[in-house]
């Protein structure tokens, strides 16, 4: 029986609704919802005094939403068992190319960047909500392959499987986003047991390639980079010798930040943010605007509640009961960590301003929607490791199993 065809093998008794409270993981359910409470308290600090706003809660109710459409999602895909994700590998696979091209031919093109389709209602950014179906499809792949280990044509198999939505990202132009498909593929492969020559090869032809594209091919009159994101990273490297105003979101917000002090200047009281010297304060920068209004206490308090995701994360790779489910938490962990890392260090001055929004903190629905949903992914693994939810007892091989 082909691996993939042993998912979702379980009893067909009734729904336990005891049995799903009593195994969702509260500890990162509560964690999560604090997350959302701070970064709508953060959004409404920023934005309540715009005068170009219709109310002082726009954004604020406009986040909610989001919210709601989050929590449903994330109740939903937790109630699933993951296993069953498998089976749909090539057709989450499939939307999600489809989806990303659709956006370079019809999307809106805003400040030189072609991210989003305008709908009725909403403007989806195609480029977060894959970032959870490629996840998933990348997982199932990975187990698929999991006797083909030794074998580098199956590690370049998976490299040009995540290389795929990162290009149609990268030309969008979207680099940050398209460095978040690099991080999931490095992490999902050392997980799922990659041999270490064979990591050595891709960790050097991606040294390589970096070279080439900020070094040797602009050397040679070609670039694939923006002319902003280029002097992004040259703000980077030496913001002293910046001629061009590109350095100026990266001074305010260390103004910001280090104006904060310990305890903060208080909330609503951040000056660089209400006086509107900190450019992108509800989205990209909202970080600034927490450690400008309640100082390292304050910005400490959400680190700690991103170290506690980090950690749940990591446990629920740790105890799922198969190859597919430690590999989707390890991905869903990974993919928040590192944009909590580039986001915040992007305020700070120790990395390059990529405009990757803080996960669960920064303004946009869409980025929200995507990480409930994989905290939906994190507690489907949790839960259905645990206990057979529609009846039934684990033994043996447990239901949702993919893998030898």
């Amino acid at each position: 029986m082909n691996v993939l065809q042993k998912a979702d093998q379980r009893p067909r008794a009734g729904f336990s609704l005891l049995r799903y409270l009593r195994n969702v993981d509260w500890i990162l359910l509560l964690t999560t919802l604090g997350l959302t409470g701070y970064g709508m308290a953060a959004i409404y600090s920023a934005t309540h005094a715009d005068p170009n706003l219709p109310t002082s809660t726009y954004y604020v109710r406009s986040q909610a939403l989001g919210l709601v459409v989050g929590l449903v999602a994330m109740v939903t895909i937790s109630l699933i068992p993951f296993g069953v994700w498998a089976r749909w590998r090539n057709y989450l696979y499939g939307f999600s190319l489809a989806l990303l091209a659709l956006t370079l031919a019809i999307g809106a093109e805003r400040m030189g960047a072609r991210r989003w389709i305008a709908l009725p209602f909403f403007d989806l950014q195609s480029s977060e909500l894959v970032k959870m179906a490629v996840l998933v499809a990348f997982a199932a792949l990975l187990v698929e392959g999991v006797e083909l280990r030794d074998r580098f044509r199956f590690v370049l198999k998976s490299v040009a499987f995540m290389a795929a939505p990162a290009v149609l990202i990268f030309i969008q132009p979207d680099l940050g986003t398209a460095l978040v498909f690099g991080v999931m593929l490095a992490v999902m492969l050392v997980v799922w047991g990659i041999r270490w020559t064979h990591a050595a090869a891709l960790a050097g032809a991606a040294l390589a390639a970096a070279v080439a594209v900020l070094r040797v091919l602009p050397g040679l009159g070609l670039s694939l980079l923006q002319p902003y994101q280029i002097q992004r990273l040259l703000v980077f490297l030496d913001p002293e010798k910046d001629t061009s105003g590109a350095a100026y979101q990266l001074w305010q917000s260390k103004i910001a930040v280090a104006s904060g002090m310990f305890t903060g200047k208080g909330f609503m009281e951040g000056t660089q943010t209400h006086l509107n010297f900190l450019p992108a304060h509800h989205t990209d920068f909202i970080f600034s605007v927490i450690g400008e209004e309640l100082g390292f206490a304050g910005a400490m308090l959400l680190l700690g509640l991103f170290l506690i995701v980090a950690w749940r994360a990591l446990r629920i790779a740790g105890m799922a009961r198969n190859l597919f489910g430690t590999l989707i938490a390890a991905g869903v962990g990974s993919v928040v960590v590192f944009q909590v890392f580039v986001n915040v260090g992007m305020t700070i001055g120790i990395m390059p301003i990529t405009g990757i929004p803080l996960p669960f903190v920064s303004f946009g629905s869409n980025s929200l929607v995507v990480f409930l949903t994989g905290v939906g992914l994190l507690e489907s693994v949790h839960i259905h490791s645990r206990t057979a939810l529609y009846g039934g007892r684990l033994k043996g091989e447990p239901y949702g199993q993919i893998g030898p």
